[in-house]
């Protein structure tokens, strides 16, 4: 016990140093278990296997699904447009949000969804991660007390009830007192939790594509030579291919997308060709953009009887013709030993060896409005692509510089399509699975991480690089340790101590002895352990003092979820810790004070609400 008490206080110190990375932390603190013989080789790796990891890690791929298929870049846009220019009704906003969600979804669940979005709306609303995603953490953690199957230690309380013939909580009736526990919450970030909030600078700044298309469309003329038209009954373009009239060479005209006015998708028609090909069908009403000199889209637009669509290109307007979830636009440098260097290409040509389409260049700052450059070191260029082969191109041609992150611009596309509404569908899905607990956690998680990867909402090269490995790393080495308390009779010794003290006094000491221990203990415990382990100790308290244990049992669920003190107490405060780039100590700073607000209106609704 005392070498056990030893490793725990080591692993609390060299996590508030920071020197180290948490999850190597927590990996010698599960190595120092084994060494010293605590735990046997099982034991030690049972976090690997623990349900709880799996559940974590497919829930990052439910995350990054929404985030790639444009809803968390469209929530972020709506936060910030309810919010408008105030940052503390934009706290609000993600606090409730994150705690109503959380009522229904696992905490883990919600932070998984709402931390891309919340990173997003930060940036856009001038403020820093570090500012609102504790909030998030935290509202989760306490809107799990919204219903029955909230959180884990909600149904661990009520089973043991159930075990002892008594009548278990219902589903809504934890909202009594998880309502104004989340009020409470809510009221104090905005008031006090905000000022003690860090201001920690991240390098998660997602790229905007708005603010970078306004910038592309000054410095390279995108909008510049580029119409739509229209193919007419009369015109010989229906029924043919892109390929047969070979526009580039006879027209000097680059074909850049292709619109159905007739799309059937049934038929597998779909409403646009992004990336036209030379085998691509022309019909009746289709609408082609194409890019080329105003005499030369003329001389075109005779030639093959179409008619054209008078309507500029404006910035939002070219955004939507040009990018989308699926193709994107990007700005390329050229080395001087690069294989571009002394080439000739016509801007609008498509480079079938990497499948890109070059739009605009620019020399020396100026944009280049010849139709044929002949390539220098230096050029850049905006090219137009699919995101995969875009971030490839790498690949294909040495000695090129891409500016920015192709993979981080396309999350922040907030146009909807349908992957998008299977995304949806999929959260969906598995909120339904785990509030009907068809499925164990682990297992419909992982049944709509699949699904994600299985429909290209995620795609299978990206879903490992969505989840957060530290996160995931760091809690199944730490979950041997809430093993080793329990194992050495640790936990046991302090907790029957300290209610043996207490229950002599009254039972308001002692439920509030039981709610600091349990909290205690929540810390560094897993909250499915810490209930498994206080729920029978509180239930047996109660009826040797000959009052309703039920008080007991929900001071004991509410005090396992209030682990706001510690990184690694809760899982959702691992999962923000990294894109927050919060310290040890800012957990103790900011979990405090609303820790002590929670203690303090659970001693006064609990007792009222289920009388002793």
């Amino acid at each position: 016990m005392i070498i056990l008490l030893v490793i725990l206080a080591i692993t609390i110190a060299l996590f508030i140093w920071g020197k180290f990375p948490p999850d190597v932390v927590a990996l010698m603190s599960m190595l120092a278990l084994y060494l010293t013989g605590i735990l046997d080789l099982s034991e030690t790796l049972s976090g690997f296997s623990n349900p709880t990891v799996l559940m974590i890690a497919a829930l990052f791929i439910v995350g990054e699904g929404l985030a790639r298929t444009g809803w968390t870049a469209l929530a972020g846009q709506k936060f910030v447009f309810w919010a408008g220019k105030s940052i503390p009704k934009l706290l609000i906003l993600v606090t409730f949000g994150s705690g109503v969600l959380s009522g229904f979804v696992s905490n883990t669940g919600t932070v998984a969804a709402l931390l891309p979005v919340t990173v997003s709306a930060a940036w856009k609303a001038g403020t820093l991660p570090s500012k609102l995603l504790m909030p998030v953490a935290f509202g989760s953690n306490t809107g799990g007390l919204l219903t029955l199957t909230g959180t884990p230690p909600n149904i661990i309380v009520s089973n043991v009830l159930v075990e002892q013939g008594i009548n278990g909580f219902s589903f809504f009736e934890f909202s009594l007192i998880g309502l104004p526990l989340l009020v409470i919450c809510i009221f104090y970030f905005r008031y006090i939790g905000y000022k003690l909030l860090p201001n920690h600078k991240t390098k998660n700044r997602p790229v905007s594509i708005d603010s970078e298309v306004h910038r592309w469309i000054s410095n390279y003329s995108i909008g510049d030579n580029m119409y739509r038209l229209r193919i007419r009954s009369m015109s010989p373009l229906i029924g043919t291919k892109i390929g047969d009239w070979q526009f580039e060479e006879k027209h000097n005209i680059s074909v850049m997308r292709l619109r159905r006015r007739h799309p059937n998708v049934l038929k597998g028609t779909a409403p646009f060709v992004e990336l036209p090909e030379p085998d691509t069908e022309m019909r009746y009403h289709d609408i082609i953009t194409v890019k080329g000199t105003a005499e030369d889209v003329d001389e075109m637009i005779i030639a093959l009887k179409l008619g054209l669509i008078p309507q500029a290109f404006e910035p939002s307007e070219l955004k939507k013709e040009l990018i989308n979830q699926e193709i994107g636009m990007v700005e390329m440098i050229i080395t001087p030993t690069s294989f571009f260097v002394g080439r000739t290409l016509p801007l609008g040509r498509y480079l079938k060896k990497s499948g890109i389409q070059l739009l605009g260049a620019s020399r020396d700052g100026k944009p280049l409005a010849d139709k044929n450059i002949k390539i220098k070191a230096g050029d850049a260029f905006v090219i137009r692509g699919s995101w995969e082969n875009i971030e490839s191109l790498k690949g294909v041609y040495e000695n090129l510089v891409i500016s920015g992150s192709p993979d981080a611009m396309a999350k922040d596309v907030d146009e909807l399509t349908p992957r998008s509404y299977i995304a949806l569908g999929t959260l969906v899905l598995m909120i339904l699975l785990l509030v009907f607990d068809v499925f164990p956690g682990a297992i419909a998680a992982l049944i709509c991480g699949g699904i994600m990867m299985l429909t290209g909402c995620v795609p299978i090269t990206k879903a490992y690089k969505g989840i957060s490995w530290t996160s995931v790393v760091m809690i199944a080495a730490m979950i041997p340790m809430g093993l080793a308390l329990q194992k050495t009779g640790t936990a046991e010794m302090v907790s029957n101590g300290l209610v043996d003290y207490l229950g002599t006094i009254h039972p308001t000491m002692l439920l509030g002895g039981i709610f600091l221990v349990t909290m205690v203990f929540s810390q560094t415990i897993n909250n499915s352990a810490t209930a498994v382990l206080m729920a029978p100790i509180a239930f047996m308290a109660a009826v040797s003092l000959g009052v309703s244990p039920k008080p007991f049992m929900m001071v004991v669920a509410i005090s396992a979820s209030t682990a706001f003190l510690t990184p690694v107490g809760t899982t959702t405060n691992a999962m923000v810790m990294g894109a927050g780039g919060y310290k040890f100590l800012d957990y103790v700073k900011v979990g405090g004070p609303l820790l002590l607000l929670l203690f303090v209106l659970t001693m006064l609704v609990v007792p009222y609400v289920w009388p002793f």
